[in-house]
Formats: C-alpha cells, sequence, structure tokens
C-alpha cells in the first residue's frame, strides 16, 4: 500500500536565543561621585604618612652619608700612613663636607666630598636637643663639640685618631620642620662613628 507524503513546513531553528541583549554600560554619575569622595579620602589619610616616611628616610640617608664620609676620611689617613683632614665648607644655604685627601685646605673636584642640601642641613647646637643622654651614655666626663653649623676641619691622624683627641658630633635637620626629629653623627675620639636620633623635645637613642 503506499501512502503519500506530503510536504509539510521544516520547524524553526531552536537554536535561536531568546534572551534578551543587554546593552554594555559605563558608570553613572552617581557611582563615580562615590568613587572620587573615596578615593581623596584616602589619598587624605594617606599623604602624612607618606610625608614623614620621605623625610625619615632623608635624615637617615644623609646620616648615614656623613657617617661614611667620615670613616673614609679615617680610612684614608690610615693607608696613607700621614694624617688627613674632613674639611666641612659652606656653599650658600648649603653644606660641602669630604676628604682633603693632599691637605691643601680646599675640597678639589678630584677629592671625595657630600653635598647636603634641601630638606636636611647642618644645624648649630641649640636646636636640636641637648646632647647630655649621648654624653651619659658615653659615660666618664665625655664631652661633645659641635662641629655643625661652622666652618671647620677635624684632623685624622696616621692611626685613624681624631687630632687631638676629642669627640665630636654633626647634627642634621631641618630648622623650619622641627616635627620630623634630628640626626647626629657622633665621632669619638678613636675615630669610631656612631649615629643617634632623637624626635623633636625628645631625648637622643644610638641608632647605628
Amino acid at each position: 500500500m503506499l501512502y503519500l507524503i506530503e510536504d509539510m513546513p521544516l520547524p524553526k531553528s531552536a537554536n535561536r536565543s531568546r534572551t534578551p541583549r543587554r546593552r554594555s554600560r559605563g558608570f553613572s554619575m552617581v557611582e563615580l561621585a562615590v568613587s572620587l569622595c573615596i578615593l581623596l579620602i584616602l589619598t587624605a589619610i594617606a599623604i602624612p604618612s607618606l610625608t614623614r616616611s620621605f623625610r625619615t628616610y632623608q635624615l637617615n640617608d644623609a646620616a648615614t652619608r656623613l657617617s661614611d664620609q667620615l670613616k673614609f676620611t679615617r680610612f684614608e689617613a690610615v693607608r696613607r700612613n700621614t694624617p688627613v683632614n674632613f674639611l666641612m665648607r659652606q656653599s650658600g644655604p648649603d653644606w660641602i663636607v669630604g676628604t682633603d685627601s693632599n691637605n691643601n685646605g680646599t675640597l678639589d673636584p678630584t677629592e671625595k666630598q657630600l653635598l647636603i642640601a634641601g630638606f636636611v642641613t647642618l644645624l648649630p647646637s641649640g636646636a636640636p636637643p641637648a646632647a647630655t643622654s649621648i654624653t651619659a651614655t658615653l659615660g666618664g666626663s665625655s664631652t661633645l663639640n659641635t662641629k655643625s653649623g661652622a666652618v671647620g676641619a677635624v684632623a685624622f691622624d696616621a692611626r685613624g685618631a681624631v687630632s687631638p683627641l676629642a669627640a665630636d658630633v654633626w647634627y642634621l635637620g631641618s630648622a623650619a620642620n622641627p616635627e620630623f626629629g634630628y640626626r647626629a653623627v657622633v665621632l669619638l675620639a678613636s675615630g669610631a662613628v656612631q649615629i643617634w636620633t632623637a624626635p623633636a623635645g625628645g631625648t637622643w637613642q644610638r641608632a647605628g
């Protein structure tokens, strides 16, 4: 028996997505305003902390470099087996300190030297806290000759000791911003170098 199969319309594809399309959009004005407010608040909180950290780094770096310059002068005297001077010279508001290798009383371009400028400068005694806590730690009847804030020199003999025997100190900090504290580089009569730190109005503590 023959059956006639009539042509029937093909079903439409079932794969056609019926999910409505969503248009991508950016931030609304409210979202943008809230994000900016949060960013400003976080920035206001972070800036003082970052500033203090940066100033602390500047103070520590200046003290370390000054200490290294003193050590270099001492080693130069021992290496050459002859007295060598460490000089402090003022250049406008800045200071230049260095090793007078040829002992001619000046710092030549070929001699190792350090420029102390900007936020950190060499301060005379009276601006930083009194050095009583330092001298008490050193013991005995120790006294410190303030070498910062004035043009001068320190001599190391062939053994690396200070000549004449004395203990000297250089104060570093900012006269306009005492809230960031101070550093003191102490040169003992033996030629050893120490670094001390103190907050504004506080007492000195050995740092290195």
